[in-house]
């Protein structure tokens, strides 16, 4: 009989291994579809008024959350031996540390600082990794209401920004793709004034500070001031639209966006040519603001500049130049001579025009995609969003890196800032709308299920503080605005 050799041997051993390997492997998988199929068979065994399809798409997503719940799982508990093993060693380094040389006393200091130092590095780590498995679960809070209000339909096409007006009567401003601005009673939803003085797009609309002007920015290279008359009517009552913020979601076709065919805003006040025209650019102008006191206005352009104009002479007083790419927003300070301006050069830049004889510029670089929006807090903050699915709160005092960053899961489009509750409002490209506090804590998402939110892109957010009824308004591409109250104490005490 012929001996085996030792290497035929182990390389016998080896693929036997192998082979009880893929057969626990193939054994795993089975078991795992036989429990997919006993659930599946256990929900068709149920009374159940849901179609396969959905049953199977629900199956199917509790299974990626079981499976996303084990790695978090696995990965906590080898956070936790790695801790217990370092614990260990530092236990045993201040057992030698005890027992060594009076002689030694400045080492034993020294020592002792270093595993101080190693113990809070720790301690901070296993913060870090146990509230990430706690956030993915978190739910959003109960007691907190997000109420929709009221829905503001008339557009014929998507609604780029959304503003509201600083004086009395306080109406709402939407600027829209279908080449109109329009006037709203927040109340009532009633369309007030339709401004129809631009050629192109209207993609931005910013009210005077204390007259009844409104400044719109559009694609015709041009922006416009021009002046309304509004009487309010009577309120009427709402409809109850109550619904508590929850995780809820349903999916819309386009078939249940709103016809724009049959809005009312075709027999409201039409207001044809501006006060003033403000041309310089040579680009789409992509957004406009009211520097402080409204005597001067600055705009924002796809020719890489913005532009400050006096708003009595039309003239250009300064031209800002120096992003290499092409301008996404501007923003002014509500009690400063300053601006803030984005781009799609990943940074955003600060111009200040305090002293009268210079202005200087800084700029920001955290980004690594388009910057959105950057927008203006109480105090030395800037807030600003991108396309890297990212939120930065700055102080401009210190400019090197952010103070707070919030990461979503979706491109974050134009954001705006309840100054006096410090709440940041977070529109998406995945029509949701999240609600931030400044050091970056998730406050809320506002509803959108039963038919309740929007149904495409959400482009901007603006909070109204102070009006009794709508203290937040969002805009999409589904071509409708939509007014919320959002319950501010109660999400503030949920922090």
């Amino acid at each position: 009989m012929p001996i085996e050799s030792g290497s035929c041997a182990s390389a016998r051993q080896a693929k036997q291994k192998r082979k009880s390997h893929s057969l626990s492997i193939r054994r795993t998988n089975s078991s795992e579809q036989e429990r997919a199929g006993l659930q599946r068979d256990m929900l068709e065994g149920q009374d159940s008024k849901l179609p396969s399809s959905v049953r199977n798409t629900l199956l199917e997503l509790f299974g990626q959350i079981e499976r996303e719940f084990e790695n978090l799982y696995i990965e906590n508990l080898e956070l936790r031996r790695e801790i217990d093993t370092l614990n260990e060693r530092l236990a045993a380094e201040g057992q030698t540390i005890d027992g060594a040389e009076l002689s030694k006393g400045q080492l034993k200091t020294k020592a002792s600082h270093s595993t101080s130092q190693l113990s809070q590095k720790l301690k901070t780590t296993y913060k870090a990794s146990t509230s990430k498995i706690v956030s993915s679960f978190k739910t959003t809070t109960s007691r907190a209401i997000c109420q929709l209000v009221k829905e503001y339909v008339g557009h014929r096409d998507g609604i780029w920004d959304v503003s509201v007006a600083k004086t009395q009567p306080v109406v709402l401003g939407t600027a829209s793709a279908d080449h109109t601005a329009l006037l709203w009673s927040i109340e009532t939803g009633k369309c007030l004034v339709k401004y129809v003085g631009h050629v192109g797009s209207v993609n931005s609309i910013k009210f005077h500070p204390t007259e009844q002007v409104a400044l719109t920015a559009s694609g015709d290279q041009t922006a416009h001031i021009w002046r309304y008359i509004v009487q309010l009517p009577a309120p009427q009552p709402t409809a109850d639209c109550n619904q508590l913020s929850g995780e809820d979601e349903v999916e819309f076709s386009d078939k249940d966006e709103p016809d724009g065919d049959g809005d009312g805003s075709s027999d409201c006040p039409t207001v044809r040519a501006p006060l003033t025209s403000l041309k310089s650019h040579q680009g789409v102008v992509i957004a406009a603001d009211w520097l402080v006191g409204g005597k001067q206005a600055v705009t924002a352009s796809w020719d890489r500049t913005a532009n400050l104009y006096d708003v009595e002479t039309s003239e250009l007083v300064h031209s800002l130049t120096g992003h290499d790419q092409e301008l996404t927003h501007c923003c002014t300070h509500p009690t400063q001579r300053l601006v803030v301006t984005s781009s799609r050069d990943t940074t955003f830049r600060l111009w200040d025009f305090r002293d009268p004889s210079i202005h200087s510029v800084n700029v920001f670089q955290g980004h690594t995609d388009t910057v959105t929006s950057a927008v203006f807090t109480v105090g030395d903050n800037v807030v600003s969003g991108s396309d890297d699915r990212t939120v930065k709160v700055w102080d401009l005092k210190n400019m090197r890196s952010p103070i707070a960053t919030i990461r979503t899961d979706s491109a974050v489009n134009r954001i705006n800032v309840c100054v006096g509750q410090r709440i940041i409002a977070l529109p998406h490209d995945n029509r949701q709308v999240r609600l931030f506090d400044m050091s970056g804590v998730r406050l809320a998402r506002l509803p959108r299920s039963n038919r309740q939110g929007h149904r495409r892109m959400v482009c901007c957010s603006a909070w109204s503080e102070d009006h009794p009824i709508c203290n937040l308004f969002t805009c999409g591409f589904d071509r409708q605005a939509i007014g919320w109250n959002i319950n501010i104490p109660a999400l503030l005490q949920e922090k």
